[in-house]
């Protein structure tokens, strides 16, 4: 009888080892081929919507903070499944332009926030309170620092943001359009001045700086542009993505 199942045994491993040893059909080889492409495609799908997205920044309306051409990765799984948007963030989101498909800001007042715009500065009264308090906005470069006005316009102006909404700049103040003047003008169409949390894409995460392989522009010393020679070397995850107002 241990003869007898010697045998089945040795049979059974000879017939696994021919089965290994057979040759897939084309018809099989395309099977498994589609079948890894099509797991690949999907990890890749949901990465981008619900986990993290790259982006190269074009234009220079968030200097200092961040520069034309350079790579950045945005975290899209903090808002979508952790917490809604914070102020001073700065987040990639939707424009609904035709000329422009997105557009970098950074969030200064979110739901119920009214703000005000004064003689270069700006000013927050949070929901349930009644009095403005002037923001010391440090990200701010020297040139745009109390230097924030509605299209050159030195008078007042007040917004108070709606519920399910936000009011966003650039870090550029005053080179760039933003909520101040509705992203392009508030006097066509039925332009608003917020934007709200289901077109915000995500927050920046990572900062890579600017590098380009042909050109022989390296990191981590590497420059965004060559004509006015800015440095921007990668802030990896110490990028001016957030800032706590004391």
């Amino acid at each position: 009888m241990s003869e007898n199942l010697e045998n089945n045994l040795n049979l059974n491993i000879e017939n696994k080892e021919n089965q290994m040893q057979k040759p897939l059909t084309f018809r099989e080889e395309l099977f498994d081929f589609l079948k890894d492409l099509i797991i690949i495609i999907w990890i890749v799908l949901v990465v981008r919507s619900f986990v993290i997205l790259p982006f190269q920044i074009s234009g220079q309306s968030m200097y200092d903070s961040y520069y034309d051409k350079e790579f950045i990765f945005v975290d899209r799984f903090s808002y979508n499944f952790l917490h809604d948007p914070k102020r001073w963030d700065v987040g990639v989101f939707i424009t609904h332009m035709e000329w422009k498909e997105y557009f970098i800001k950074r969030i200064v007042w979110t739901p119920g926030d009214t703000l005000k715009i004064a003689s270069g500065s700006v000013f927050l009264q949070t929901a349930g309170t009644k009095e403005f308090v002037e923001l010391d906005e440090k990200y701010l470069s020297d040139t745009n620092y109390k230097a924030t006005y509605v299209r050159g316009d030195s008078s007042e102006k007040i917004y108070t943001v709606p519920e399910g909404s936000y009011f966003v700049m650039w870090d550029n103040r005053n080179a760039s359009t933003d909520s101040r003047a509705c992203f392009s003008s508030c006097e066509y169409g039925n332009k608003t001045n917020y934007i709200v949390k289901s077109d915000i894409t995500g927050k920046i995460l990572l900062d890579l700086g600017y590098f380009h392989f042909t050109k022989k522009i390296w990191p981590p010393i590497s420059y965004s542009n060559l004509e006015l020679w800015i440095d921007t070397k990668p802030k990896w995850f110490s990028s001016p993505s957030s800032f706590e107002y004391k």
